[in-house]
This record gives C-alpha cells, sequence and structure tokens, in this order.
C-alpha cells in the first residue's frame, strides 16, 4: 500500500485546510518544492498537489509552483494532481509538463461528459476525487452537499475508465480524528478498479487499521496534516504499510 503525502497549494505555499474551509488554513512551508524533496527523500513513491485556489477559482492558480515541483522531483515519481481541472486543454497541458495523474473532482460530478470525454482522450491518466459526507458527495470545496450517492457515482465513472477513485471523508480531513475506514472500505467493496483513502490519517494505528484491508482494493492512503505536524512519521508509515502488505499477501496466497 502507498502511503502518499499531501502538498496542498495556496497562494504558492504548502498548507493545510479544517474540513475544507480556505479561510482556516495552517502554512507549513513557503517553498512546497523543498517540501516534494523531503518527502521524495523518505521514501515517497507518489505525491498528491492540491491547487487548492484552483479548486475554487475553477482554473488553475497555482501553476508556477507546480511547475517548480515537477522540476525538483525530476520524473523520479509520479505526481498526482487535482483543483481547477476544467477542460481537456488544461488536462492535457499538465500531462505534458510532468504530472502523471489529473485528478477531477467538482466537475465530474457536475459535468460528467467531460469525465467520459476526459477517460477516452488519456486513457489511464484520469482519476476521480469524491468527496463525501454521510456517503453523500460534495462538491465546489465542500461547500454544497449532494443528494448523490457516492457509491452510485463512483460505478458510473469505473464504467467510464477512470484509473483510481480517491475517497474523501470531509468530516475527517485535517481534524486529526481518524480515519472513516468503514466508508472506505464499503465503498472499495463496490468497485474493481483502485481506491485511495484520504481524510483523518493521525497516526501508525490508522495506517494499520486501513492495511488490514489493502485486499479489497485500497491502494493508497493519502496524508497531509499528520506528516507536517509529526504525529505520523512518514518513513515510519510507509516502511509499516510495506511489512502489512507483504505479511497479508502470503496470508492470503493460495497454497502451491
Amino acid at each position: 500500500m502507498l502511503i502518499i503525502p499531501a502538498i496542498d497549494l495556496k497562494d504558492g505555499n504548502c498548507v493545510r485546510l479544517k474540513q475544507g474551509m480556505m479561510e482556516d488554513a495552517t502554512i507549513f512551508s513557503e517553498d512546497p518544492a523543498t517540501i516534494a524533496l523531503r518527502w521524495l527523500d523518505q521514501g515517497a513513491r507518489q505525491l498528491h498537489l492540491v491547487d487548492l485556489n484552483g479548486a475554487f477559482a475553477g482554473k488553475p492558480k497555482n501553476s508556477e509552483v507546480i511547475r517548480q515541483i515537477v522540476g525538483a522531483v525530476d520524473g523520479k515519481i509520479p505526481i498526482q494532481l487535482g483543483g481547477g481541472i476544467r477542460d481537456l486543454d488544461t488536462i492535457e497541458h499538465y500531462l505534458d509538463n510532468g504530472i502523471s495523474y489529473v485528478i477531477i473532482g467538482t466537475a465530474a460530478v457536475k459535468i460528467p461528459g467531460f469525465l467520459h470525454d476526459a477517460c477516452y482522450a488519456f486513457p489511464g491518466q484520469i482519476m476521480v476525487g469524491l468527496d463525501a459526507r454521510d456517503g453523500k458527495v460534495a462538491v465546489d470545496g465542500w461547500s454544497k452537499v449532494t443528494g448523490h450517492d457516492i457509491a452510485d457515482l463512483a460505478r458510473k465513472f469505473q464504467d467510464y475508465g477512470v484509473e483510481a477513485i480517491i475517497h474523501t471523508d470531509i468530516g475527517r480531513d485535517g481534524m486529526m480524528n481518524g480515519m472513516n475506514v468503514q466508508a472506505t472500505v464499503a465503498l472499495a467493496d463496490t468497485l474493481t478498479i483502485p481506491v485511495i483513502a484520504s481524510g483523518g490519517i493521525t497516526n501508525l494505528e490508522d495506517i494499520k487499521k486501513l492495511c488490514e484491508f489493502e485486499s479489497h482494493g485500497i491502494m493508497g492512503a493519502i496524508t497531509g496534516r499528520a506528516i507536517y505536524q509529526g504525529s505520523l512519521d512518514f518513513g515510519a508509515a510507509q516502511t509499516l504499510a510495506d511489512k502489512l502488505s507483504l505479511l497479508n499477501s502470503k496470508t492470503t496466497s493460495p497454497a502451491r
């Protein structure tokens, strides 16, 4: 299982929000490219970037710092990026400039035809971010909770050909009070594509709990505030996940 460090970008800085509220941002670094190198040096195998200004504006807003991060990482590991992606030209620009996976969130829900076109044009490089509260999908920077059931939408997008679903429990994100493992597993059980968990990871115990369900199709977990505030040691988390993945694979492998 991948433990994926999050680098959330606001006004060119690396920040973390509480429950998606832009006015409640904590700045952790004014040099996000250096932060990216820190996680790379500690063994990260994938990075998760979010253009927060872009997500609220509906168009890219942190392009320069994203370019700096891509340059610093220099193709050593994949980078997934979301926030303000509303058209195919933006997707093509990001993919041509070193981003490995583009994450579509609000636009996937509001303009499903756009998502369908994106999956057709860029196969294997489109992920969908589904943010939910009590099983219902939220959009527009979590400001609006829709009537859409997350499992129903996820299955629909799976049929479109998305590479993975990123599931965020918005009641847990940035709150440091543990993950909603049950909701993530329930979603993964309805799909054949991988699910990446997000929101609420606090410590190694959360990693242990999630790894118990890796075989259900949970390929990774995104972590942010915990690794910046120090309640979770990133290197130790990835080492633990690797160990548990190996043990789980031995346990579930058929007898020879």
